[in-house]
């Protein structure tokens, strides 16, 4: 049996371009775009992405150890897929908690006025 974990996506065949879209798509946006989508809002979720990914990296400080990380494509592939759905929901909590506020602050003022 061939292990395929290292062939490049191009030559994968059909499958692999009708799988290959969103890739397609993030090669298409242009880099202020990217960088856009790449940078957490506040540094709350900064904090919070960056303890989510040390979590599941390992938390062994690497100035005090010459840390290695070794994977498998499949392997790196699921903590990219991890690592994206912790970052949308975080991004979607801290949307909720501006908008929960927001309305606090609304609510406050109308009281005030009333």
């Amino acid at each position: 049996m061939k292990d395929l974990s290292n062939r490049n996506p191009e030559f994968f065949g059909s499958e692999a371009s009708n799988s290959n879209m969103l890739w397609q798509y993030v090669q298409s946006m242009t880099p202020d775009t990217v960088a856009q989508l790449s940078q957490p809002s506040s540094p709350e979720v900064f904090q919070a992405m960056e303890r989510t990914i040390v979590s599941m990296l390992g938390a062994l400080p690497s100035e005090q150890f010459n840390v290695m990380i070794t994977t498998n494509r499949e392997n790196l592939g699921r903590l990219l897929a991890a690592a994206t759905m912790n970052g949308y929901f975080l991004r979607n909590a801290e949307q909720r908690m501006v908008l929960e506020n927001s309305l606090q602050v609304v609510e406050a003022g109308s009281e005030d006025n009333a």
